[in-house]
């Protein structure tokens, strides 16, 4: 009798044990799949975060782009800019969005200037950055370099030849000052010189347009 309740007993505690193990293997592998399930909606969450992410950037690069495009667009078909005849008919192209003020009255001589900047040209400061700058005066060319070779020799200046409709004239690239940093080009038009300047890198592309259209009389 003893032995078959101690048999008895003896199952009971391994049918309990194995219940035991059961129970805790369950547990184990219920919360692995809860954890693998938690971290297989992190990634997903992730990966649709990213791909929005990537979506939304693309979609700026493209506005961007197609920003870019309009504008230049609109700068289309360039207009004509000339100077008076006595001071050698200085011509070139120059965006349609862009307003021209001439600082000077050509008809009293002396310094022909002239600004040009998008949609509206600002105050006349020596600091102001513009588009484009036109400078025509009564000067020798030779002395014009002259008034650049110090921020040449300090390397604030750049110099460099350059050509223009078969024009050669003097370029300059670099900092004319602490607010100023652009590109100028110097030509020698018969008893004067031209000086056509850019304020800010900003601007370099239509710079470089203007100078490759700029024609005047020798």
């Amino acid at each position: 009798m003893n032995t078959t309740l101690h048999k008895h007993e003896e199952g009971v505690s391994l049918l309990l044990i194995m219940v035991i193990i059961l129970a805790f293997t369950t547990i184990i592998f219920g919360g692995l799949s809860i954890w693998a399930y938690s971290q297989y909606q992190a990634r997903n969450t992730d990966v649709a975060g990213q791909i929005k992410l990537a979506t939304v950037d693309a979609e700026k690069k493209q506005q961007e782009v197609d920003e870019k495009k309009f504008a230049e667009r609109e700068k289309e078909p360039r207009l004509d800019f000339a100077a008076p005849d006595d001071y050698g008919r200085v011509a070139f192209k120059y965006p349609k969005t862009w307003s021209v003020y001439v600082a000077t009255d050509p008809t009293r001589g002396g310094t022909y200037e002239a600004y040009l900047h998008p949609k509206q040209v600002p105050m006349v400061s020596a600091d102001e950055q513009f588009a484009l700058r036109v400078r025509i005066e009564n000067r020798d060319y030779d002395q014009i370099l002259e008034t650049y070779k110090s921020k040449v020799n300090s390397g604030d200046l750049a110099s460099s030849t350059t050509t223009s409709q078969g024009e050669t004239g003097t370029r300059f690239d670099g900092n004319f000052n602490n607010k100023i940093r652009g590109s100028a080009v110097v030509f020698k038009v018969r008893d004067k010189t031209l000086t056509l300047r850019t304020d800010a890198n900003t601007f370099k592309p239509d710079f470089e347009e203007i100078i490759k259209s700029v024609t005047f009389n020798q």
